[in-house]
């Protein structure tokens, strides 16, 4: 994962909600709520999840650019994850994670509400773009559970990377699934 810039971000994150758009949306009511031998969430349960998170790095990531707009930097317009950012990525790939209790899913979301909470974020995320583009974003933070101190970029990265491991997730589940039902 590399980004020469905020632009860069945007790209990749585009592309992964693309993937995950056409995933969830060949999915039946019936395989989102089927929960299989072993597994603590449903396939519909994992989509609630990746909408709580959504919102909530739309929101950190507001909170965190409005900082950076009150210092009034510019940016060069260039982007570097940390080294630090790197190697706990590389770490995380093969583990897996309890999710903090404010984004647990409920079960009460359906696919299409939860996709409507995700086109929400982004555009929240959207939003942000043109100020995230053009001003330093070094110089505030907000703590990730894995990652630790995070720079609004930085959480922009994250967005893109939880929802790639879950896309993964959901077609193994729905593989499964859909073997179980025939």
């Amino acid at each position: 994962m590399k980004y020469e810039c905020i632009a860069d971000i945007y790209s990749a994150n585009r592309k992964i909600r693309e993937k995950f758009t056409t995933t969830v949306n060949n999915i039946s009511q019936a395989e989102a709520s089927a929960l299989l031998d072993g597994e603590k969430w449903t396939i519909g349960q994992i989509v609630e999840h990746i909408s709580l998170v959504g919102v909530g790095i739309s929101r950190i990531c507001a909170k965190l650019l409005a900082a950076s707009k009150a210092d009034n930097k510019p940016s060069d317009g260039r982007f570097s994850l940390s080294t630090d950012f790197s190697k706990r990525g590389v770490e995380i790939a093969g583990l897996k994670v309890e999710a903090p209790e404010r984004v647990q899913p409920t079960g009460k979301m359906l696919i299409p509400d939860a996709l409507e909470n995700l086109v929400a974020s982004s555009e929240a995320l959207d939003s942000l773009r043109n100020d995230m583009e053009q001003l330093d974003l070094s110089g505030h933070k907000f703590p990730h559970p894995f990652f630790g101190e995070l720079t609004a970029g930085e959480w922009l990265v994250i967005a893109g990377l939880h929802e790639g491991r879950h896309i993964n997730q959901i077609e193994t589940l729905l593989a499964k699934v859909r073997e179980t039902a025939t």
